[in-house]
């Protein structure tokens, strides 16, 4: 996320083909995790009940925290800046209404990522290469949200060290639940296989919920490219 913050700082926002192509892929590698590894890995650590109900309460958590702490897109952040530009006229109005939306986000995006990391810590249970990978898949999707975090934040007038401090916050979040996960999932075979099915599932519901319907938006074709080569270098991967 720090480094999505920094790009935004030096290059400003990235075009819209880069990030549907960004988006895209990091979906396609997502789901390549969830369907060919996790999902197997976790019916022959337990069994078919526990890996379905793992998956369904990864898809609910991530759809219960969507509810109570809405998870603002970066199409959302633009939407609200333009906004709050046209609806104040006033150049301090619209910087604290620019704060406010960036603090938001941020404290929607930091929550999101403690289940990120539970998905982190999950793969490592089951092997290094596996949470690497995974670990991999999710920085790549944290890129365009450190952007998400810094846009609103540094247009509302927050200097650029606290800009960093707080993607870094946000993105120590999944360091938080990654630490989580290795220490609740190392209890018996059965639980690290549900803890698998439970990473596929929320990390099945962020490709669907967050990165496809983002990348479609910014450009369809580009972000259906991306999410097949994510997919198919999965596959080979895994």
């Amino acid at each position: 996320m720090v480094l999505g913050a920094i790009v935004f700082m030096v290059l400003g926002s990235p075009g819209k083909r880069l990030m549907a192509g960004l988006l895209g892929f990091a979906g396609g590698i997502m789901l390549a995790i969830s369907v060919f590894e996790l999902m197997p890995e976790a019916l022959e650590l337990s069994s078919m009940t526990v890996t379905i109900v793992g998956f369904i309460l990864g898809c609910g958590l991530l759809y219960l925290l969507d509810i109570y702490m809405p998870h603002a897109h970066m199409s959302t952040t633009d939407k609200l800046v333009v906004e709050n530009e046209q609806r104040m006229p006033e150049k301090e109005e619209s910087k604290e209404a620019l704060l406010r939306t960036g603090y938001l986000i941020f404290f929607g995006i930091a929550l999101h990522n403690v289940p990120e990391g539970l998905a982190i810590g999950a793969g490592v249970e089951s092997s290094p290469e596996l949470g690497m990978a995974i670990a991999i898949a999710i920085a790549l999707h944290n890129i365009p949200e450190g952007l998400a975090v810094a846009g609103p934040l540094l247009a509302g007038g927050l200097s650029s060290l606290m800009v960093i401090l707080f993607t870094f916050v946000a993105g120590m979040m999944t360091v938080v639940g990654t630490a989580l996960g290795l220490l609740l999932f190392n209890i018996s075979t059965v639980f690290i296989g549900g803890s698998l099915a439970f990473a596929a599932g929320a990390m099945f519901y962020i490709v669907n919920d967050e990165l496809i319907p983002q990348a479609n938006k910014m450009h369809a074709h580009i972000a259906n490219l991306g999410l097949i080569l994510g997919l198919l270098i999965g596959f080979v991967i895994f």
